[in-house]
């Protein structure tokens, strides 16, 4: 059974898409488990990455639940012919030179939005990393937005939405109560947590 999707939460209007995505994931075994809060914007925090998989797995999530994803990505991958595509399901091509920085993009691309959902990886990498990036933490806090931590566990084949995370002043210890939702959560890679 999929999870509720309350009408304030951005949607797009592909069914046809949307079912054939839910019968990729029933066909690999995957489900999902969890509701999305009732906030109409909200950051998306999908953790472990540590694969190409693991963006596969959750673009097909995002288009099973027919959910309208922006996710950002480096300038360098939005090229012909992935383009189209990337820009069609949410992406947006970010240039870390801009005066504004990330953080600052996206923040006033909150402030300016009636309803949004950005969907990040909270390690930016799919290498080995020792500590994630604050970054989704502050843009959440300066946006005053919750962020929704989404675990994808390849051991159970399950993809699970957690409780919404308001931050607070402690971008540190929102970071460390984030993370420890993802404890026991089974990467792709696992060497690579």
């Amino acid at each position: 059974m999929l999870p509720e999707i309350p009408s304030e939460i951005p949607q797009t209007n592909y069914r046809l898409i949307s079912s054939l995505a839910n019968k990729s994931l029933t066909f690999f075994g995957w489900k999902i488990v969890g509701d999305f809060p009732r906030e109409s914007k909200f950051i998306l925090a999908v953790a472990p990455y540590t694969s190409n998989w693991d963006f596969i797995v959750s673009v097909l999530v995002m288009l099973s639940l027919n959910l309208k994803v922006t996710f950002m990505g480096k300038k360098s991958i939005f090229i012909w012919p992935l383009k189209w595509f990337l820009i069609k399901i949410g992406g947006v091509p970010i240039k870390r030179e801009h005066p504004q920085g990330v953080v600052g993009q996206m923040v006033e691309v909150f402030n300016q939005s009636n309803g949004m959902i950005l969907g990040l990886s909270p390690e930016g990498t799919r290498s080995k990393t020792k500590q994630w990036k604050t970054g989704f933490i502050i843009i959440a806090q300066q946006a005053n937005v919750p962020i929704v931590p989404i675990s994808l566990d390849f051991k159970k084949k399950e993809v699970e939405i957690h409780g919404s995370y308001f931050v607070k002043d402690n971008v540190e210890q929102a970071l460390s109560e984030i993370k420890g939702q993802f404890v026991d959560v089974c990467a792709k890679n696992p060497h690579l947590v």
